[in-house]
């Protein structure tokens, strides 16, 4: 994408009816890294991919904790997802505070699509270049919201979003019928495998995983339960491949 006349700030439209603002904070999400949420009846997960270390000299945090009751992840520009975590963290606190219970999923949800579409309307400000997924669980159940920098949000059952995320998304389109009934450890499983469908690379692949449900506040697994669940998720999809890969090795020797 190139500059043009048009993008000078986010209220100028072009002729053809293009905000090319919005249209580059939208670009920011799509080359971040991947980000998958998706929920069961009792629980609502959120797997996230970090960029390898030879690219970046620090790990940045894939995955935010807000309140008990509610996690982000991000794909986009870390620095304004943190400014959006701090703002939500106030408001659950403010409302903990005033009503002495948690913030409700759907109503928070709005209140930060309402924060991030004030930005789409300034001239003097520029929309986030950030698109979140939020995880959530509250009297009505589990959520997976996806919050993008246009200010839309939507409700969903699994998404997304990020850098190849249409492997991911394809996954779990296949298996959504599922993930209502699916236990904890296994939407951690579902999770890391479409993950998995969009990481081509020979890199070792690092992610972070947050977990809410009922009963369970908030979480976000420490590294040697990221490691645990990877191994036993990938072998889960194939369980043969060292042994095939044995038999593959004796047969190439006899031939030479």
């Amino acid at each position: 994408m190139f500059r043009n006349q048009y993008d000078s700030d986010v209220t100028l439209w072009s002729p053809q009816g293009r905000l090319f603002q919005v249209e580059y904070a939208m670009e920011a999400v799509n080359q971040g890294t991947v980000t998958v949420g998706l929920k069961s009846e009792d629980f609502a997960v959120l797997v996230g991919l970090h960029r390898p270390y030879t690219e970046m000299g620090v790990l940045q945090p894939k995955i935010l904790s807000i309140d008990s009751h509610v996690g982000i992840s991000l794909s986009g520009l870390s620095s304004d997802a943190r400014q959006l975590a701090s703002y939500l963290r106030t408001e659950c606190t403010a409302f903990r505070h005033s009503y002495d219970t948690t913030y409700p999923v759907s109503k928070l949800v709005k209140t930060l699509g309402n924060k991030m579409q004030a930005n789409t309307q300034r001239y003097d400000r520029r929309p986030y270049g950030v698109g979140l997924l939020l995880a959530g669980y509250d009297e009505v159940g589990s959520h997976i919201w996806q919050i993008m920098p246009s200010a839309n949000v939507f409700n969903c059952k699994a998404m997304a979003i990020g850098s190849r995320a249409q492997s991911a998304r394809t996954y779990l389109d296949r298996f959504k019928a599922t993930f209502p009934f699916c236990s904890k450890d296994e939407l951690i499983c579902h999770g890391i495998q479409s993950i998995h469908q969009s990481h081509f690379t020979t890199d070792e692949m690092r992610v972070s995983i947050g977990v809410v449900g009922k009963e369970h506040p908030f979480k976000i697994l420490t590294n040697e339960e990221v490691e645990s669940y990877q191994r036993f998720c990938l072998f889960a999809v194939n369980p043969d491949s060292s042994q095939d890969t044995e038999i593959d090795e004796n047969q190439s020797n006899q031939s030479i």
